[in-house]
């Protein structure tokens, strides 16, 4: 994930850990001399650069125990607060403040995708839909991007990894010259490019929904074995308009798990198959 804040101003320095010589990364923080360290990670890995550098650390509050009651038990204990303000509960002492913003994204010169290298059907505009998932449980099946691309009112951009490819073959098999398979063919720069230059996006629960809500798109979210009550839903504070969460409720399945699996352990994978595809179709057709 270092591209991710590798070209943001605000970042002085980036230091990278090598697994198989974490000494070597920790040798490299003690020089540095830090004074505090926010914790934003909680886990095992964190608490041991903390244990080494010896000075004073602050962190959030993770709520893993209500998680785990709402994946195993189905009860909903979780506060009603998106996770970037939970994170700023950790550095209430140094007198940091949100600034309400949102996020921000930054994408180098280099890494700009030219707009003129878009297909011509995508002259007027178009709209991303992300593929990608880094778990099958949070991908939008084929079968209802197809659904969806075949009733929005603009062509389609299809965006994700190599390991969607397939799938995005399949979608422009069906939908034809609506849709554009980008799958596996730009770098992470790029396709974050794309999406600066669509006018709505369709997503499940990823990486890429957090990069179009820095760039201010129209979201809409499909919502697989995760929920948005775990608080990473897309973060654009007074913009709430901005975005709809769909997902299937009540599904006494959901949520499954706190991240993902490579399949849908009930195999009916309903959480995703019976978002209704007209009503996400006909709210991006809003913007």
């Amino acid at each position: 994930m270092a591209q991710v804040i590798s070209t943001n101003p605000y970042v002085d320095k980036l230091h990278l850990y090598d697994t198989n010589d974490l000494n070597a990364t920790f040798g490299e923080l003690r020089a540095e001399k830090f004074d505090f360290v926010v914790d934003l990670q909680g886990n095992h890995r964190s608490r041991q650069v903390i244990r080494k550098l010896h000075v004073p650390f602050s962190t959030f509050p993770k709520l893993s125990v209500k998680k785990f009651i709402s994946v195993v038990f189905k009860l909903n204990l979780l506060p009603d607060v998106h996770i970037v303000d939970r994170y700023f509960e950790a550095v209430i002492g140094l007198d940091v403040h949100n600034d309400h913003k949102g996020l921000d994204f930054f994408i180098p010169e280099e890494g700009e995708f030219d707009e003129d290298d878009l297909p011509m059907v995508f002259e007027d505009g178009f709209v991303a839909i992300v593929l990608a998932g880094q778990h099958f449980t949070k991908r939008i099946p084929v079968t209802k991007v197809i659904e969806i691309g075949s009733i929005l009112h603009k062509p389609v951009m299809l965006l994700g990894g190599k390991d969607v490819f397939e799938a995005g073959e399949e979608i422009v098999a069906a939908l034809g010259d609506r849709a554009y398979n980008g799958c596996g063919k730009y770098t992470l720069y790029q396709s974050c490019s794309i999406l600066k230059q669509a006018d709505a996006v369709v997503t499940g629960d990823t990486g890429l929904m957090h990069v179009a809500a820095a760039f201010h798109k129209p979201i809409a979210v499909l919502w697989g074995n995760t929920v948005p009550e775990f608080g990473m839903y897309p973060y654009l504070p007074g913009e709430r308009t901005l975005f709809r969460n769909f997902e299937v409720c009540p599904l006494h399945c959901r949520p499954c798990a706190k991240l993902g699996y490579k399949k849908c352990p009930r195999k009916h994978f309903k959480c995703m198959n019976n978002i209704p595809a007209l009503e996400v179709a006909e709210w991006i057709n809003k913007f």
